[in-house]
């Protein structure tokens, strides 16, 4: 009877190994181009508890809008498991005017190299006072507005505790420093890190397929590194032209003609949810978005089961960290 059932026993071993195996190949490839997000974005280890609340409560302040109409998080969610965005083709100002690019997601952003879509922001403090006083979008007509406000809101003693060394804390700057600390708080996690982490179960099979056909199909050339993307500027419509010519991207920061469609790319980590896609938001669906990079920017025509494989994985970049937050 065992010498009957031995060769059942080693051929069902030999399977299973090759499963295993098959995941470990998976993983190490997935770890090889990409790797999980870490824990704490660059600065983010010298960010005080009192700068992160202070940062937190201006995150939410519609005191920093020319009307008192819109905050931060007007155009970049993230109440209630939101995107970071406002999930709108193109974001509206303060005084609705509709502006012209996709609003790109506050989670993970610290961990990218430039901020915006041109890079016109080295970092998130540069970045923060950029919306504040751009007049389509929150629209304040100067920086001594914005510290008159928050002074007339109680907000001195707040900044006096966040920037203790310095005599006048509540000054434009430091409101920039303060936003920044909040959002090097916003890391995302999902199933993907937790596949990377050595969790076979953590994706379908249909994701693992995902996961090796966007490899294989040469999205990762440019969508690389733990946050898939947000590491360079690379031309929009790179092997077959895009249709929107009137945004030139970059160019319009440097004036430089070799700059022009230039655009930052966007990390995946949660891209389901950071619906419409691109720059201009054309790219209405994830399957939309996928075809359609597919064609611009590798020159292929990838088929539906592969576009359906490929957002199935990217599906599986959801965040699954809940935050809360002390005033909401």
């Amino acid at each position: 009877m065992a010498s009957r059932s031995l060769p059942i026993l080693v051929i069902f071993t030999v399977f299973m190994a090759g499963v295993v195996s098959a995941d470990e190949n998976l993983r190490n490839l997935a770890n090889k181009f990409f790797g999980t997000i870490p824990e704490v974005m660059p600065g983010g280890e010298n960010d005080t508890i009192e700068k992160i609340e202070l940062g937190e409560k201006l995150y939410f302040e519609i005191a920093l809008s020319v009307n008192k109409s819109q905050s931060c998080n007007t155009c970049h969610n993230i109440l209630n498991g939101g995107s970071g965005t406002d999930n709108l083709k193109t974001s509206v100002g303060a005084l609705g005017i509709i502006g012209r690019r996709n609003s790109l997601t506050t989670w993970n952003a610290g961990f990218q190299f430039a901020q915006f879509w041109d890079a016109r922001a080295s970092d998130l403090e540069e970045q923060a006072k950029f919306p504040l006083l751009n007049p389509n979008e929150m629209a304040l007509p100067s920086e001594d507005i914005a510290v008159q406000r928050l002074e007339e809101l109680g907000y001195s003693s707040l900044f006096q505790q966040a920037f203790s060394e310095q005599r006048s804390p509540l000054n434009f700057d430091n409101i920039g420093i303060a936003l920044s600390a909040f959002q090097r708080t916003l890391i995302t996690h999902d199933r993907f890190d937790d596949f990377q982490n050595g969790d076979d179960d953590a994706l379908t099979h249909q994701e693992k397929d995902g996961l090796q056909t966007f490899v294989i199909k040469g999205c990762n050339a440019c969508h690389n590194g733990p946050l898939m993307g947000g590491k360079l500027l690379i031309k929009m419509g790179l092997v077959k032209p895009y249709p929107n010519k009137d945004d030139k991207g970059r160019a319009e920061v440097t004036g430089n003609p070799a700059h022009n469609f230039l655009f930052k790319v966007p990390p995946l980590r949660n891209v389901a949810q950071t619906y419409p896609y691109f720059h201009d938001g054309a790219g209405e669906t994830l399957e939309q978005a996928v075809r359609d990079t597919g064609w611009h920017q590798l020159g292929v025509r990838l088929s539906e089961k592969e576009i359906d494989e490929i957002s199935a994985f990217l599906r599986a970049l959801d965040n699954t960290r809940l935050m809360s937050f002390k005033d909401k």
